[in-house]
């Protein structure tokens, strides 16, 4: 009987370690860190990374980012920042959305008070527009808050969302 009550707590001390996961997890899922260190050229412009729902990165605010996403057919792109370590709201954030060869641009901008009310829910700020260009897509982004973040990209197609 201790034998089995030992393997017991063992199973529950395993599933328990398994089953907890913090929001940082929660937020990553299955994504690896791409180091945005390559050379992707996109527009008019050279950026890091191509990201993708496989992916993410890390950055530090105040600063800005770019990077690239491929959409395949119209698309509502979603960008999501995991903000953590907040220490200044700022004034500012600003997502640029470009469509396919940049021949126009999605401007979503948030207040440093609306940025820290936002995170403060859940730790997350996204923001999204809808591409209708194929090919790849420039997003690039700024903000004057003082936080580490963590950034991916998510891309669901148009015609998907209207069923």
């Amino acid at each position: 009987m201790r034998r089995f009550l030992a393997h017991c707590l063992a199973l529950v001390v395993f599933l328990v370690g398994f089953g907890c996961s913090g929001a940082r997890e929660e937020f990553l899922g299955a994504r690896v860190e791409d180091r945005c260190n390559t050379e992707w050229p996109v527009c008019d412009r050279i950026v890091g990374c191509l990201l993708g729902d496989r992916s993410y990165f890390e950055g530090r605010f105040p600063g800005s980012g770019r990077f690239a996403v491929q959409v395949f057919e119209p698309s509502t792109v979603t960008v999501s920042f995991f903000l953590e370590n907040v220490t200044a709201a700022g004034e500012e954030t600003v997502i640029n959305f470009h469509e396919d060869r940049c021949r126009s641009r999605i401007r979503e901008s948030l207040t440093g008070k609306a940025l820290l009310a936002e995170s403060e829910k859940t730790g997350i700020v996204k923001r999204s527009a809808d591409l209708s260009g194929i090919g790849d897509h420039l997003i690039e982004y700024e903000s004057d808050s003082r936080a580490t973040y963590m950034v991916k990209v998510d891309v669901v197609p148009t015609r998907l969302k209207e069923q």
